[in-house]
């Protein structure tokens, strides 16, 4: 065998050998990354629930006032809607008061009504006036001398300062059940602690709606008659969920 040919098979032999080390080496580089990118899969570890709640006296009333005007003209019936709202609001904004009773307009609009033929044959309008607040007595009377519109519905809620307290409250109780429920968990396993994954904190708050009837006394004349309204109870709730390693 000639020199080049030698010299040519010893250097195809040594790229062979580099190409064959390169490929372990990079082998090995790929299993020792994989196995410091793998997080080691936790033991133990126990998903959980807590939830509780809290009652309280609704503190803030809405009542929404509202009237309807028909008629075979949209500006005729537009303003017959305005003199209905415009005399409410002398009314209602003599006995606002910042908190305990805020005024406010609230929907107003027209909507045409169609014949047989498919022609606007009229119009129908809707006019609103909202009295919202904390003083239920103010609220209640003030309604009564509203004689131009009348109380279309009535709800009871919560303010934010009432919401709070009472989410404060909840929040304490749901968390210290679960924080019991981990132990007792914990404990029942032969566990001596435990140790906090994860956590997640959620509340909710349902109000029931009340709706007076007070339609028979203004139809007897009661007209400045207070508008009987009455609150409630509601449930401020609060679960607490998450998972803890047992120790």
């Amino acid at each position: 065998m000639s020199l080049y040919h030698l010299t040519r098979e010893r250097d195809v032999l040594k790229n062979l050998k580099i190409i064959i080390a390169s490929i372990a080496l990079f082998t090995w580089a790929g299993t020792c990354f994989s196995e410091n990118i793998s997080p080691s899969l936790p033991l133990h570890r126990v998903n959980l629930s807590a939830r509780a709640s809290v009652q309280v006296v609704q503190d803030l009333l809405t009542m929404t006032l509202t009237t309807v005007r028909e008629g075979a003209d949209a500006q005729a019936v537009q303003a017959q809607l305005k003199s209905a709202l415009d005399a409410a609001l002398i009314v209602a904004k003599k006995d606002a008061r910042p908190k305990l009773m805020d005024v406010h307009t609230g929907r107003f609009g027209l909507a045409p009504r169609y014949g047989r033929d498919g022609k606007i044959t009229g119009w129908q309008g809707t006019a609103e006036l909202v009295l919202e607040g904390q003083d239920f007595v103010r609220i209640s009377e003030t309604a009564g001398k509203l004689t131009t519109l009348t109380v279309a519905n009535a709800s009871f809620g919560l303010t934010q300062t009432q919401r709070d307290g009472a989410r404060a409250q909840a929040q304490d109780q749901a968390i210290a059940l679960f924080r019991q429920r981990a132990a007792e968990i914990a404990k029942r396993f032969d566990f001596g602690s435990y140790a906090l994954v994860e956590v997640s904190v959620n509340d909710d708050e349902g109000a029931p709606f009340y709706q007076p009837k007070m339609m028979a006394a203004r139809a007897v004349g009661l007209d400045t008659a207070p508008v009987p309204v009455e609150a409630g109870l509601t449930s401020v709730s609060v679960t607490v969920s998450g998972s803890v390693q047992l120790q």
